[in-house]
């Protein structure tokens, strides 16, 4: 099945019917990974494929005199002409390997000229995403963009193939075919050649067109299906929470039922198509064997001139046979290509400035000067926000949901830059650094940790891929997930499913730790990283948080007062603004928005206990809606 994806206004693949007049645009993107200006190995391999495509096409308008010289020495054969005779077939039958064997050089040398242009612009197009902002990603389904980058590279590989080996090629033998005709007979046959291929050429294009819309409806239904799909699975947890399996059977099936009938509507369509090619070629056919009957007739034309005019015919219907399938793929190859490239061409609203230098950390002092910050212009979500965190020192930020809390950290990491004011890691603002250099100073360990479906070993690697095995096991050591490790069956080697599945909430959280003490970043941020927990895991995660924190600048996000009440100061965020700041004792005594939700967590705990009294052990600890 096909799929684009849809979505965001500046979507490729939104507008579908403007495209039509950007295709030679897109060919012309194409073409330098073609001809690559720094592989002269493999432009070498493209002039010998398209010499092999020329002697290819040059033996097989050739080896049709060859049988009809054949052919015309059978009619009253005489004894001492069957040697001559066998010697035409034989030079037909080796025109016919020719032909063969060249184009087969021709798919054999030019192999790797495809990859490597497949290759090369899947992985420009890869390392493009991962460079686009986190708000372009938040807008996208992952499915959907996965599967633009697929289908744009099998576009290529079938243009390459179809389009260079094919329709080029068969161009070239109608143009030798025409002129033969002219020059052994008269001009009649090539006229009524360029006629019926112009007839069939224009019914093909003209059908196909048509047949389109089905073509989209297939797509547009098969990338609603598989989203649901992928969506479904990714959440499959959730799914099974709420028992809504047949729910998600259901949504998925609708869409199937939407690409079935348009399925239906495209097979039927083809039976159109072919029918129609082939009564305007055997017209044609028919026409041009009468033209030679009457020639022959009249002692113009031999026998062996009639077989060679039906043998040019049927050496054009082969490929001109796929020429619907081959335009259509065509056209739909260059549609995906072009949703493939207009991603390439999707600008990074976050980008290096051209000066840009390397950040040089000494002690990591983060500051926030003067911070607005909007996601839209209609929603500010921080507004005049200053602070520091001085070097080596922990500082917290607390308040409801929606307050701007993680906003802060998705700053810090310049997934989105600021309105107004600066941000600034030892003096230097973060927009006047390299955006690699900035990130490879922070570590974080978020809330929500998301593992990659591979091994524990991997997962805390990826904090340092270069790492050795005793340095990944030191970090899960102080990770304090070692023990653990090594007693599952498999160590290290054991998966952690999908979105790390197989792991409770503590034992991912404890690789998140352990990923970023092998990062070992000057700077690191606490994103919720215990909110989730029950109270005793709470404990343990937080002691291990603790020793990672320490001699490093840290900025804890928090909902839990609790686990903060150690910070050197503690900030209250509400409504994107700072309204109080100080230590835990100091926010208490001034009965504010802190004390207030400093007494409601207390109280949740009371209610907690009070649980604990009849027998409900794994209750976590509540937090409060709005906090």
């Amino acid at each position: 099945m096909r799929q684009f994806v849809t979505g965001h206004d500046n979507d490729p693949s939104d507008d579908r019917s403007g495209r039509q007049d950007h295709h030679w645009e897109t060919l012309k993107t194409l073409l330098p990974y073609l001809w690559p200006a720094d592989r002269p190995n493999l432009r070498v391999r493209v002039v010998i494929a398209l010499a092999s495509l020329i002697l290819a096409k040059i033996v097989s308008v050739v080896g049709p005199f060859f049988f009809k010289d054949a052919v015309d020495q059978l009619d009253g054969l005489e004894p001492t002409a069957v040697t001559l005779t066998v010697m035409l077939v034989l030079a037909y039958a080796a025109s016919r390997i020719f032909t063969i064997a060249f184009a087969q050089l021709r798919d054999y040398v030019a192999a790797p000229v495809g990859q490597h242009a497949q290759r090369v612009v899947a992985l420009q197009t890869f390392k493009h995403l991962h460079d686009l902002s986190l708000r372009f990603h938040l807008e996208r389904r992952t499915g959907g963009l996965s599967r633009v980058i697929e289908r744009g590279v099998l576009g290529i590989d079938f243009i390459v193939r179809f389009t260079l080996f094919n329709i080029v090629p068969t161009i070239v033998e109608l143009a030798m075919v025409c002129v033969i005709l002219a020059m052994v007979f008269n001009g009649w046959f090539p006229l009524i050649t360029l006629i019926t291929i112009g007839a069939y050429i224009w019914f093909t294009f003209s059908i196909t067109e048509w047949r389109n819309k089905f073509r989209r409806q297939m797509n547009d239904k098969d990338s609603e299906a598989n989203t649901k799909a992928v969506d479904s699975l990714l959440n499959f947890e959730t799914v099974k929470y709420f028992g809504n399996e047949n729910h998600e059977a259901v949504r998925y099936d609708k869409s199937l039922a939407g690409y079935e009938t348009a399925a239906i509507s495209v097979n039927q369509s083809l039976a159109a198509l072919n029918s129609g090619q082939a009564l305007i070629f055997n017209l044609g056919l028919g026409l041009l064997l009468v033209l030679t009957v009457y020639g022959a007739a009249a002692g113009l034309m031999t026998v062996g001139e009639f077989t060679m005019v039906n043998l040019y015919m049927m050496q054009l219907y082969q490929p001109l046979n796929l020429l619907g399938m081959v335009y259509r793929e065509v056209k739909q190859s260059l549609v995906d290509m072009e949703e493939m490239f207009d991603l390439t061409k999707v600008a990074a609203e976050v980008v290096d400035d051209p000066n840009a230098a390397p950040l040089e950390v000494e002690g990591a002092e983060v500051a926030f000067d003067n911070v607005f910050f909007h996601y839209e212009p209609a929603r500010p979500i921080l507004k005049d926000v200053s602070f520091t965190v001085p070097a080596g020192k922990m500082v917290a930020v607390v308040g409801p949901s929606g307050a701007g809390k993680s906003t802060l950290s998705r700053i810090l990491y310049r997934f989105y830059d600021i309105a107004e004011g600066s941000v600034r890691i030892d003096g230097q603002d973060i927009r006047t650094v390299t955006q690699e250099s900035l990130r490879r100073a922070i570590g974080i360990v978020p809330q929500d940790t998301v593992l990659f479906n591979d091994t524990i070993l991997y997962n805390i690697r990826y904090g340092r891929p270069d790492a050795t095995d005793a340095e990944v096991e030191e970090a899960a050591k102080l990770a304090q997930i070692h023990d653990f490790v090594v007693g599952l069956p498999d160590g290290y080697k054991s998966m952690v499913g999908e979105r790390g599945l197989k792991l409770s909430g503590g034992e991912k959280q404890r690789v998140a730790i352990a990923r970023t003490i092998l990062k070992n970043p000057p700077i690191l941020l606490l994103d919720e990283a215990t909110s989730a927990l029950d109270t005793h895991t709470e404990k343990e995660i937080q002691n291990a948080l603790y020793k990672v924190a320490e001699n490093r600048t840290t900025l804890v996000i928090a909902h839990r007062l609790s686990t903060v009440i150690d910070a050197d100061e503690i900030l209250v965020l509400e409504q994107g603004q700072i309204v109080e700041r100080g230590k835990h004792k100091e926010l208490l005594a001034q009965h504010g928005v802190y004390a207030g939700m400093w007494q409601r967590q207390q109280e949740a705990a009371a209610a907690r206990e009070k649980l604990k009294q009849f027998g409900d052990e794994d209750v976590p600890a509540p937090v409060l809606a709005g906090e």
